[in-house]
């Protein structure tokens, strides 16, 4: 199975190994992704391994075995294993960095009206606090151009725009966000970069010190498909002494000391269960072990017969060009106007479909994620009800 190198659909052999149920046709795997056997059988393991001698585990292994791991990580996203931390999920991530920094009144956060909610709210929250301000800058639909983009939101920057947040891939719309050229250019102006990589891991290519961001949290538990509850932080080196615990802990003023104080703070913030992050590793070698490249590449095939087919349905312009460049396994599509808690429940309950409907400025969207597990039949299976339910 590991041999076989090209394939125009996901192999549907490795379906098989992941824990969802069959009689659901999932295409949400953007919403908290999905873990395969082999990986979660890991983390299980890690938690047998912890319960059968905690005080060993946690008080004499964990730096090291965390370290290794980091390590792993750090290999995969182009970084230096010292440069991330572990942390829960982005918005922790995200909330960290926001809390960190140090805002004055005036001062600004300019954003893209593209951003998950979590991570608006933190910075709002944040803002109101310090008495900044939060900006979110329109990025109008549908895109078309990269230079478009990065001027659209550098519209945006003003005197007091102290920090750039956005997305690498955009949640509600799904687009992959032009974040190097954006990131240099703030670099130039001084103002500093906070990316939310959610949804980036696994889905593309990852080279985080050639990215040139200043921040960057990414999760492990979705496109990766780690346990739930990895992710990491990554900073560069320069900006590291900026960012502060959100819980102080053993590692503030540590008696043994890391390599650093920014791994001190943050890898040690008490009694947690560490089994997520060490199955990172092993979420790495199972994607290694088939070719995963190769597989995004079917996936976004499978996608792109998915985006078609509802445009044929809808009769709607696509929100961006049809090309990796702008998306890869994960896809929002325009629907007509029409009910969308009923249609989205009658999918559920009716259709067994597994897929967020929402709206999004105004605009009522489907949005599809595509991973190796997925078949043309859960493909099928949407159009057939959105033709049913939309009209």
């Amino acid at each position: 199975m590991s041999n076989r190198k090209s394939t125009h659909l996901p192999l549907p052999e490795l379906a098989d190994q992941f824990l969802l149920r069959r009689d659901v046709a999932f295409l949400n795997h953007g919403g908290f992704g999905a873990c395969p056997r082999p990986v979660f059988e890991t983390y299980q393991a890690w938690q047998r391994e912890l319960e059968a001698q905690p005080v060993e585990f946690l008080g004499r292994r964990l730096n090291g075995l965390l370290e290794e791991a980091r390590r792993r990580l750090a290999d995969y996203v182009g970084a230096t294993a010292d440069d991330l931390v572990f942390v829960p999920n982005v918005t922790h991530g995200v909330s960290i960095v926001a809390r960190s920094l140090n805002l004055q009144p005036g001062d600004e956060v300019l954003s893209t009206d593209h951003e998950y909610g979590a991570a608006d709210r933190a910075w709002r929250f944040t803002c109101q606090k310090r008495g900044a301000e939060y900006v979110n800058q329109p990025i109008p639909l549908p895109i078309r151009e990269t230079a478009e983009v990065v001027d659209q939101l550098w519209a945006g920057v003003t005197k007091q725009t102290r920090v750039i947040f956005l997305s690498h891939i955009t949640s509600p719309t799904a687009l992959i966000l032009p974040v190097a050229p954006i990131c240099q250019r703030a670099r130039a102006a001084g103002i500093l970069t906070v990316v939310d990589g959610a949804h980036a891991p696994g889905q593309i290519e990852l080279d985080l010190d050639k990215l040139g961001v200043d921040f960057y949290t990414g999760n492990c538990h979705k496109w990766l498909c780690a346990p739930k509850g990895s992710a990491f932080l990554y900073a560069r080196p320069e900006y590291q002494s900026l960012l502060e615990p959100l819980v102080i802990s053993w590692g503030w003023q540590s008696m043994s000391p890391g390599p650093s104080p920014f791994i001190d703070y943050f890898q040690w913030i008490g009694t947690d269960d560490p089994a997520a992050y060490l199955s990172i590793p092993a979420a790495i070698d199972y994607q290694l072990q088939f070719d995963w490249p190769q597989i995004r590449s079917a996936c976004h095939h499978l996608a792109r017969e998915a985006r078609t087919r509802i445009q044929e349905v809808t009769s709607l312009p696509p929100l961006c060009p049809d090309s990796e460049e702008w998306w890869m396994q994960m896809f929002a599509a325009p629907l007509p106007s029409c009910d969308l808690e009923e249609v989205s429940q009658r999918l559920r309950e009716e259709f067994r479909v597994e897929v967020p409907i929402f709206e999004w400025q105004g605009r009522p969207l489907v949005r599809v994620s595509i991973q190796v597990y997925n078949q043309p039949q859960d493909v099928d299976r949407l159009l057939e009800a959105l033709r049913q339910l939309l009209y």
